[in-house]
């Protein structure tokens, strides 16, 4: 993919997405306020169907566009948030989408109750992934297969499959940002350590990294 080019990044939307799990990334693609210069991310919005969701903190969203109409291409960025819905026969579409996606190189990133849905998808059978517990995912997905892949981590990254636990919002953000490329090294990481330290000499450094 050229360096310049353009790309588009699809947040999936679903009724009860974890607002807190996909807050860090999603304000930063699109406000651009740290980004590099030298991309251009559009951040869109996906569903379903175009009717409006709700989120888990009572937010509604209307997709701008229905996934199964979207022409992905490669470098895009597909992001896949937590949910409660997931199993719901809607959804299926999306899913079902993934290997596909990724073997065109389309980056897909998914947090949470996304990286159970995907374990049933077998997705997971052949790639390096993480999710909330290994066991609990056991549990839930008779059809998963990935075991001696699954890593007992925030964040797990293989090729272009993110994939991240619940509770790392924030190291799934930094992952993602590093993979597209939208925010400099210099720059993602003292963003990274201002958010997870709470040290204001980050800001400082966060700053500079910008001039």
């Amino acid at each position: 993919m050229n360096k310049d080019q353009n790309r588009n990044c699809w947040l999936y939307v679903l009724n009860t997405l974890a607002d807190w799990e996909v807050g860090y990334l999603t304000a930063e693609l699109n406000s651009g306020r740290y980004l590099s210069r030298e991309r251009s991310i559009v951040l869109k919005t996906a569903g379903s169907s175009l009717d409006a969701v709700v989120t888990m903190g009572g937010l509604k969203i209307s997709p701008d566009e229905m996934i199964s109409n979207i022409d992905f291409k490669e470098g895009d960025l597909l992001i896949l948030p937590g949910g409660d819905t997931w199993m719901e026969a809607g959804n299926q579409k999306v899913l079902s989408m993934v290997p596909g996606l990724l073997e065109k190189g389309v980056i897909v990133a998914a947090i949470c109750g996304a990286t159970i849905a995907l374990a049933q998808t077998g997705v997971f059978d052949d790639k390096e992934h993480t999710s909330n517990d290994k066991g609990y995912l056991k549990m839930v997905c008779p059809e998963y297969k990935g075991e001696a892949l699954y890593k007992e981590q925030p964040v797990a990254v293989d090729g272009n499959l993110i994939t991240a636990t619940g509770i790392a919002p924030l190291e799934f953000a930094r992952e993602v940002l590093r993979k597209t490329g939208a925010m400099k090294e210099e720059t993602l990481e003292p963003w990274y350590q201002l958010y997870r330290t709470k040290e204001a000499k980050y800001f400082f450094s966060l700053m500079e990294s910008l001039s």
